[in-house]
């Protein structure tokens, strides 16, 4: 099926932003950034008071809804901005946007306005992707 200019995709929402999965992140990211695994830092920095969730889950969150939307695809570009953070047990959930198609002959081209927004406020994540869709769907 042809993706629609205006078409809306189906959220991607993640319940509890898990600490535990965020001492996995710092594993294999390699970040040890102590803002992600201890709650003291957080509050000595003045962030808050909640462990603070890696920028790259977040985008990863973005990245399951554009894959989940065109199956087979491919991201071939993708805009992020940081706006907020995302803390341990906030809920949050991706939105996007189909902007344009274009037909290159063997795959659309679609690009789409993405987002992540936590529960109870803004964005905290804007940006764009470009997704190479195969046009059978597979």
């Amino acid at each position: 099926m042809k993706p629609t200019v205006g078409d809306t995709l189906t959220p991607f929402r993640i319940e509890s932003v898990s600490p535990d999965a965020m001492k996995d992140w710092a594993k294999f990211l390699h970040d040890p950034n102590p803002i992600h695994l201890d709650v003291e830092v957080v509050k000595a920095k003045g962030l808050g008071d909640k462990r603070i969730n890696q920028g790259p889950a977040n985008v990863a969150y973005i990245m399951n809804m554009l894959m989940n939307a065109f199956p087979g695809g491919q991201i071939v570009a993708m805009e992020s901005r940081f706006v907020d953070n995302v803390w341990e047990d906030d809920t949050v959930e991706t939105l996007g946007k189909i902007t344009d198609v274009e037909d290159t002959g063997d795959y659309w081209r679609v690009t789409c306005e993405t987002g992540l927004k936590a529960e109870g406020r803004d964005f905290v994540i804007t940006g764009k992707a470009v997704v190479q869709a195969p046009k059978n769907g597979n």
